[in-house]
């Protein structure tokens, strides 16, 4: 960017943040004599906050200065951003607005390369999925790179981009799917809990934690890990162009980023400057990088942190009587 478009930058945010100033001492200051003076400034800040966001995003729009865009995944995948557990909470990463964010890069002319920063354990299946098809169909370069770790749905996410960098140190892979249920079946006949069954169809209520297992439920259940996991297998096979049993070979281990490496799990190691420069070769030009973030009003802000509060403080007896109707999970 030239220096001539800072200066069109510049005056751009500062008209809009005056220009504001002056709306705000009008309607809050001058024209309400009944108002008090603090509260009249107090809102005039607020006013004058907000034009200098929406003129910093005009100004963003007309001048861009940045030509990648960077979209961070952090935390357990889920769809809303709730972390499972003994002590659940709000965290983890939110699918819906990783792919929005992904999406929104993909539709800014001045973003022509993707960085995806991986710092996951993995999560559940479908948004991890939902995750990598966002990412692999962004319309330019995509380079994922590791930090802490990139496990499981991590790098189910980092198998549909172009490449996969890594740190010496992080931790990669752990290629497998793994289904869990509660069995307090047990517990239930100490307590004198008895488990009636209603249902139609043999396997509806197979993993109801209540009941053990039959073996036809068993080799059920497991018939859908092997499904997931044969199709994990070949989606990173064909992504990171390797041979399926030299995969299945990993054995679900999680390896340092220079082990990850020698076996062809990693394309290349190096921190996040060492992927700017790559990018940067790539481009054929100096890169400046934007993090895309969810965009998130107020009230939206407002809503997150009381349902952080009421998931903290309802989740545990949730988790104990079961997540759903069939008491079994499925994740990567």
């Amino acid at each position: 960017m030239s220096d001539g478009d800072d200066v069109d930058r510049l005056l751009i945010v500062f008209g809009g943040v005056l220009l504001s100033a002056v709306l705000g001492v009008a309607l809050f200051i001058v024209v309400p004599g009944s108002l008090t003076e603090l509260f009249g400034v107090v809102l005039t800040l607020v006013v004058i906050g907000f034009g200098a966001r929406g003129a910093s995003r005009l100004a963003d729009s007309m001048f861009p200065d940045y030509n990648a865009a960077e979209v961070a995944v952090e935390g357990p995948i889920t769809r809303d951003g709730s972390t499972p557990g003994p002590l659940p909470g709000a965290g983890g990463a939110t699918a819906d607005d990783v792919v929005e964010q992904i999406e929104r890069a993909d539709e800014d002319e001045a973003a022509d390369a993707l960085l995806m920063k991986l710092d996951t354990p993995g999560g559940a299946v479908v948004p991890s999925d939902d995750i990598r098809r966002a990412a692999a169909d962004f319309d330019g370069p995509t380079v994922a790179y590791a930090t802490d770790v990139c496990a499981s749905g991590g790098y189910w996410i980092a198998s549909g981009c172009d490449e996969l960098w890594a740190r010496r140190g992080s931790i990669v892979g752990s290629i497998g799917v793994i289904g869990s249920r509660v069995n307090v079946s047990e517990l239930a006949d100490e307590l004198g809990v008895s488990y009636e069954r209603f249902a139609a169809g043999k396997y509806k209520d197979a993993g109801t934690p209540l009941k053990e297992l039959s073996v036809d439920e068993r080799e059920y259940l497991q018939g859908l890990i092997d499904g997931f996991y044969d199709d994990f297998v070949d989606r990173v096979a064909e992504g990171r162009g390797m041979d399926p049993e030299a995969i299945r070979d990993t054995e679900a281990r999680v390896y340092l980023g220079n082990e990850a490496h020698e076996l062809g799990l990693v394309d290349d190691i190096g921190d996040r400057g060492d992927v700017e420069d790559h990018v940067s070769d790539i481009l054929e030009t100096e890169v400046s990088v934007r993090e895309f973030d969810p965009e998130q009003g107020l009230t939206d802000r407002l809503r997150g942190g009381a349902t952080a509060v009421a998931y903290a403080f309802g989740a545990g007896v949730a988790s104990v009587v079961g997540d759903d109707e069939r008491g079994f999970r499925l994740r990567f």
